[in-house]
């Protein structure tokens, strides 16, 4: 395998924060959560959340997209676009068999699936649409942005839990560096603020229940934290290998450095404790990209603002890194969104080397005690950032961490 680094030249996001990058980056920048009460989950246990602003799926996709492709694949689908876009290439005139698609998700089309159902029961099996199984499988997304844009190379789809996306992205940059590939798009998206989805969440205990105060609600790191708020997203990067990036004098945002993952073989929700396994792929993918923990500058955590992660992930950062290097978790502004946040935070990542701003964690009023991290809060911070990490950790004890560096 090659060990060249792989750019990121192209973005596209659809976050709580904005739609688009640049409204995505100002939101989380004012570091104001945009979390309210869920019309659309009313009467549940737990019902509020964090949704894309704006999307309108008939105006930005056309009528046909919109009535036959889960929102999943809706946000997926234009967000690749705006991210090719991004990278200044055409898909009129790619190599098609060169170009991959990775992408993960966590859910799947869990919208088709609930509204389908109850049409099920209330109207009978003549009534369930023959697009049923097209709409909600998971590895539609990736068949639908390959259809889209004429990607006939390697396709693929993800799912490591919330590790997703940050998984895409780890295997995109391996296809590159095999060779098998020239560009890919990589990233993860999900869209499963669905009832009997949030109300799975909420008999587990994870959902903060902070239901007056919607806006305050996800605070990861600090001390009255009681759990995430869902959220839906989508996060693609374009990949291409350096050299190939130089030669068509394309804008690296960023370099995808490395890679590492493990799995905690320790419980089906719970993280180890001890973050044994997060380190494992902490150590890899430091090793992977030719750095030692002492070179991190900056950390966009996992951060979920649950009790036992945030602890769990904070001993484990003090073990392998030490203190010098700023901490941020960008889902105190945007939520968790599950299968797609590992490809948001890698894309805020990236976006924090290109402008040498850390977005603030958004409504850390007093750190818990035993968070012993420099974790920036309140508003951004001016710093040279030469060396990023972003860490997704799963359910099932999936972790996925990658590094990035200035290109």
């Amino acid at each position: 395998m090659s060990t060249s680094h792989v750019a990121i030249t192209g973005l596209g996001l659809a976050t709580p924060a904005g739609l688009g990058v640049d409204s995505s980056w100002e939101g989380l920048l004012a570091g104001v959560s945009p979390a309210s009460t869920d019309p659309n989950l009313e009467g549940l246990p737990v019902d509020i959340s964090c949704r894309i602003p704006g999307f309108d799926a008939t105006q930005m996709l056309g009528r046909k997209a919109a009535r036959r492709l889960d929102p999943f694949v809706q946000y997926a689908s234009w967000t690749a676009r705006q991210a090719v876009t991004d990278a200044g290439l055409d898909p009129e005139t790619w190599d098609g068999p060169r170009v991959g698609v990775v992408i993960g998700c966590g859910l799947g089309g869990t919208l088709t699936w609930e509204t389908q159902h109850q049409r099920m029961l209330e109207q009978g099996p003549e009534r369930v649409s023959a697009m049923l199984i097209p709409m909600l499988i998971p590895n539609m997304v990736a068949g639908q942005v390959a259809m889209d844009m004429g990607c006939t190379g390697p396709n693929l789809v993800t799912a490591t839990a919330c590790a997703s996306g940050a998984t895409a992205i780890g295997t995109a940059r391996d296809l590159l560096r095999s060779g098998a590939c020239d560009v890919v798009l990589a990233g993860g998206t999900e869209a499963g603020l669905t009832p009997l989805s949030i109300t799975g969440f909420a008999q587990m205990g994870a959902l903060s229940t902070r239901l007056d105060e919607p806006e305050i609600a996800s605070r990861p790191f600090d001390v009255d934290r009681d759990g995430f708020v869902a959220a839906e997203a989508c996060g693609i990067v374009v990949l291409e290998r350096d050299e190939d990036a130089r030669a068509r004098g394309a804008h690296r945002r960023a370099m995808v450095a490395g890679y590492g993952a493990s799995a905690d073989g320790h419980h089906i929700t719970a993280p180890d404790p001890e973050g044994g396994g997060a380190e494992r792929a902490i150590r890899a993918a430091l090793a992977d990209a030719g750095v030692g923990p002492d070179d991190v500058d900056h950390v966009n955590a996992h951060g979920t603002s649950t009790p036992l992660n945030d602890v769990s992930e904070a001993r484990t950062l003090q073990r392998v890194c030490g203190g010098e290097f700023s901490v941020t978790s960008t889902k105190g502004v945007t939520g968790h969104s599950l299968g797609a946040a590992g490809a948001i935070e890698a894309a805020f990542s990236a976006l924090t080397i290109q402008h040498g701003l850390v977005p603030p964690t958004a409504n850390l009023e007093s750190q818990d005690p035993e968070i012993g991290l420099d974790v920036v809060s309140k508003a951004p911070r001016e710093q040279r950032v030469e060396v990023a990490m972003s860490n997704s950790f799963g359910f099932g004890g999936q972790n996925a961490v990658l590094v990035l560096t200035a290109p």
